[in-house]
């Protein structure tokens, strides 16, 4: 089997969703997509996932746990850009799913950054996540907002 039959088996064909808001939500995942790519292979490949030279973690107890967590963590953020990127480009109508579950993510993040387990340095994406997530929500309902919209205009499939 080639691995083009294989991507046609695992992907539908595109789905497209017109309109300003969807597009604008669109750029949005996309450079959330980007975003999650290259701190991912940051967390993923730096000798030390960056929690010591960029978040400033101190490393003297614990260093393998801490690096393995962040790798752990920047694997999962590459599949979650692969994941934005993908829909971003080619598979627009599930841009509000994906918005969704972005904004819920990073919703959950700043809680546990800066309440249920703050995190005692001044790492970039403790600050970041308070960036992201005003935008994504922002981004969701612009999506939320061009989805009503166009499903006035949809039919359903046949049974």
């Amino acid at each position: 089997m080639s691995a083009i039959a294989v991507w046609t088996g695992l992907l539908p064909p595109p789905a497209r969703v017109e309109g300003r808001s969807a597009r604008l939500a669109g750029l949005v995942l996309a450079g959330l997509g980007l975003l999650d790519l290259v701190r991912g292979s940051i967390h993923l490949f730096a000798p030390d996932g960056g929690a010591g030279r960029i978040a400033g973690i101190d490393l003297t107890r614990g260093a393998d746990v801490i690096v393995m967590l962040f790798a752990v963590m920047g694997a999962n953020q590459i599949v979650w850009g692969l994941l934005d990127l993908l829909v971003a480009l080619r598979y627009r109508a599930f841009v509000p799913l994906l918005l969704l579950l972005q904004t819920t993510l990073h919703a959950l993040a700043a809680w546990i950054l800066w309440i249920h387990k703050p995190l005692g340095v001044p790492a970039p994406g403790k600050y970041g996540v308070l960036a992201t997530l005003p935008v994504l929500a922002l981004a969701l309902g612009f999506s939320l907002r061009g989805t009503r919209a166009d499903a006035n205009t949809r039919e359903l499939p046949a049974e």
